[in-house]
Order: C-alpha cells, then structure tokens, then sequence
C-alpha cells in the first residue's frame, strides 16, 4: 500500500486566515482562575498572570482567543467585571453551576492578551441580555472617547481604545441547556437587530452568528437557513461546534471522525450559499469553527460534583495519543476547508478540554495535542493548495471510504517553504508516501518529524516527557519528488525550501 500527494503552485486553495488556528477561554472551571491567573504562584506577575502558562501559549502561536465563553456568556453582566476589583459582585454562575468572583475581568483579561500575543473573539450575552449591553461593550471598547462608555473606559485605566475586531453574537441559542436558548426566529431577529447596532458603533467590526450547536441537533439545517434569512446582511461569519467522543474505544472509527466535520462544513456552506441565492446577494458568508476538540474523558466525573464552588475542576480531559491523532486530523479538515473556514477555536487553551494544563502552586504540562496545533499553528502560514491525494481506504462502523492517510499541502510564499502535515489512521501498516510537486523549482528538505510510534492511550499526566517530536530520517527529496515513509497511527509534518 502507497499513499501519494500532488500539487502545483497554479492550484491554490485559499489562503489562510490566521485565525483558524484560533483557541478559547472561557470562565469555566480552572481556564481562567488557577489557569491563566494564578496570584501567589511562583512565576505570577504583579497583575496574578502565571508566566510559566504564557510561555507554554506562545509556543503554539495562537492568534485569536475567544472570550468569555461559550455557555457562560448567556448569563454574563460585562458590566461586572470592570471597576475596582474590590466593588465587583460575586455571581451565581448557572450555566455550570459556579461562583464567579469577577476577579478577572475585562481589562485584565485584555492586558493577560498583549503577554500571550493574541486577539480576542469577544462573545456578547444575547441569553439574557441584548441589543443595549452589547452596542455598550462595543462603544467601552472601541470608541476613542468623549461618551459615557468610552470615558468610564478611560476612567478604568485604559486611554487608547482595544479596538476588538471579531464579536461572537452570543453561543449556541438553539441548545435547550443555554440560558435565554430561543428559537431561530427569535435569536435571528434579535441578532439582527444587535448586529445592526454593534455596526452602527463601530462599522469596522466582523460579526459570528450563532449556527446549530452541532450537526446532529433536530433543528440542524433548518435553523441555520432561517437565522441567516434574518441576518444574512449584517453578519460576516456563521459558527459551527462539534466535540469528538470514543467512549466504545473503536480506534479505527474514531480516527474516521474527523470526514464528519468535513460533511458539516460542506453541509453549512451550502445553506449559506443557498440563501445567498435566496437574497440574490453579492455577500459571501464564511464559517467560524469557534468550537471544536475532543471531549468525553471527564464527564463521568464532572456529573458528580456537587454545585457553587469557585473554579472546581470541571473538563479536565486527560489527553491520550489518539486524541492527538483525531485533533491533527481536525487540523488538516480546516485546512482543506481554509476557502470558508476562516476562524476556528480549539476549545479550550488551558485546563478545560485544553493542550495546557496547570497544577496549583506547581508546574504546567503539556497534552498530546499541544504537539499537533502547535506545529500547524507555526508552520501552517501561507496558502493551501488544492491537492489530488491517492490513498487506500477503509470502512468502519459510522463511515465509508475512510483514506487511511490524510493530508495537506501548504504553500509559505514569504519563508518560500512548502509545508505538508499528514496523518496515517492505519493501525498496523506504514505507508510509503510520494509527494510531487510541480512548478516549485530547487526543493530541499527542511525537516521531516513524526509524532509516532506511541501506545494510543499513552497520556503525558504522569509522566510530562512521555511523547515529544521526533525526526523522520526517511524523506528524501529528487527534483520535484519528495518520498518517505510515514508510521503507523502518526502525525507527521515535512517542511521543504525551495528557490
């Protein structure tokens, strides 16, 4: 069995956007207290931001954060996480049933943004609030000055605007379990008019409506068709979720899970080109992913605990090698999607479902899935180009014609590199991989690495130093052909300069 690549410089993709390699904070569980922010730990700043957590962050380049959540968000006042830390309220937090001090708020999370170099994708409460606390976000944000959002700003110890680009239009209103959930009719209306004012703030802002909060809800389809009859004219972008579970331990179906994000993109696209046709419009809508990874690990235990604590360890999935499979293959699919695809969010950064994890007054450690997102997160710059790929397949339980490997080419025209991540689902058989590259003269090997050749439940929780990037000494490279082998059930990336 042989796989093989081909791609030319002449057929291009798109190019990438980095926010796809977008992650999320969201203040639940230990992201933000004991996550992020940490007083009193040894490597914490003088605003309480653990140092150690900001190091391991920028080394996956992450480019965009989203922010305050998720479900979170359908109940959140903004309002209360700006002034005096001492005169801010503790809530009752319902969508997890937690106590939020506040202590973390608006401004804080800002300055924790310029330390991890990222941007954030601001989330705005359409659950229980609307239109009024969400144009008085934008102008507390954006606006220079001289009204009343925009001088309490300023009398809150920030002077120059933050200038936040990207908004989400609230998080999945179409789940009964959100607060203030609604119908498509009522949140498309409601979006409508909130994005309308949000504009009128400030008309330099990109706008995320909210899609179905997964591919499998009853209303999936039809509810993206009617809120984007609504708001089709104001919005930028429409959000997609999707969580991965392997709780019937099938391997070979799990890796396989990835064709079904690829099925929801190309299914949410064409809703969205379908009312594009419906308006006769010029505008085209793209997709946020502002949702996805792995999550099942942790939810028997999350069950079990009892209400009203402050930061409990909820989602603290413990990561194993064939989660960081599924994400390097989640990867490749945004990728090979990168011309609607234009924002996406790992859920989440740090300790809830996260590639990061922090022990309280101790150390930070890394999830086999830092390793995946953080190459692609730092390689994967540039242009994807359009590749026909030849592979053997396989079915399993829930899917057809699985290709055993799969792929992506990109194209760095400013480092001049052409960078290809691949993944063999096999779990037995290593696959020789020819790679051909026309049009692309002078091509050298960079550097061929691996992720491989570890137990699928491998977890790096005990032992830190467990898995690492290896290189791969098999890549040899003659004029326009690049040929290798790539392991059984690895991930792997090559990195070639060319003149």
């Amino acid at each position: 069995m042989r796989a093989s690549v081909k791609a030319s410089k002449h057929n291009v993709l798109d190019a990438i956007d980095k926010r796809i390699y977008g992650s999320f904070i969201e203040h639940l569980g230990r992201a933000v207290y004991e996550g992020i922010y940490e007083p009193g730990h040894p490597t914490a700043n003088e605003e309480g931001f653990r140092q150690d957590v900001i190091e391991a962050i920028n080394e996956l380049n992450v480019p965009l954060v989203r922010y305050p959540g998720g479900n979170f968000v359908s109940g959140y006042n903004w309002e209360d996480g700006i002034g005096p830390k001492e005169d801010r309220p503790k809530r009752l937090d319902l969508a997890w049933k937690s106590v939020e001090t506040n202590e973390v708020g608006l401004h804080e999370f800002m300055d924790w943004t310029e330390l991890a170099k990222t941007e954030v994708n601001m989330a705005v409460n359409l659950g229980t609030r609307g239109v009024d606390a969400a144009k008085n976000i934008v102008e507390y944000c954006n606006h220079p000055g001289g009204t009343y959002w925009s001088d309490l700003r300023k009398e809150n110890g920030r002077d120059e605007p933050y200038s936040i680009k990207t908004w989400c239009l609230g998080n999945e209103m179409d789940g009964p379990w959100q607060i203030g959930a609604k119908t498509a009719d009522e949140y498309g209306r409601l979006a409508t008019e909130t994005a309308k004012a949000m504009k009128w703030v400030d008309d330099s802002i990109e706008l995320v409506l909210c899609g179905s909060s997964g591919s499998k809800m009853p209303t999936f389809g039809e509810w993206e068709f009617t809120v984007l009859e609504h708001a089709y004219d104001y919005v930028d972008f429409l959000s997609l979720h999707l969580y991965w579970e392997n709780f019937e331990n099938d391997l070979s179906n799990y890796l396989a899970k990835s064709r079904e994000m690829d099925h929801f993109i190309k299914d949410v696209v064409s809703i969205c080109d379908a009312v594009k046709a419906k308006k006769g419009s010029g505008k085209k809508i793209n997709l946020s992913f502002d949702e996805w990874n792995v999550w099942y690990h942790s939810k028997d235990a999350d069950a079990k605990r009892e209400p009203w604590d402050i930061a409990p360890p909820l989602l603290e999935d413990i990561y194993n090698f064939e989660d960081a499979l599924l994400v390097g293959l989640g990867i490749i699919t945004l990728l090979n999607n990168a011309d609607r695809v234009k924002i996406a969010c790992l859920a989440q950064l740090v300790n809830v479902i996260a590639p990061i994890m922090t022990v309280k007054d101790g150390e930070v450690w890394k999830q086999p899935t830092f390793y995946p997102f953080m190459q692609a997160s730092n390689f994967g710059r540039g242009k994807v180009l359009t590749v026909q790929s030849e592979s053997p397949t396989y079915d399993s339980k829930e899917f057809k014609d699985v290709p055993f490997v799969e792929s992506t080419v990109i194209w760095n025209e400013d480092e001049q590199e052409i960078v290809i991540f691949a993944v063999n689902r096999s779990e037995k058989d290593a696959m020789p991989l020819d790679i051909k590259l026309d049009d692309f003269e002078g091509l050298s090997l960079i550097e061929a690495t691996e992720l491989a050749d570890y137990d699928p439940k491998l977890t790096t929780e005990e032992n830190h130093d467990a898995m690492a990037i290896k290189n791969n000494d098999s890549f040899k490279v003659e004029e326009a052909a690049v040929s290798g082998e790539i392991k059984p059930l690895s991930w792997n990336m090559v990195r070639l300069s060319y003149k």
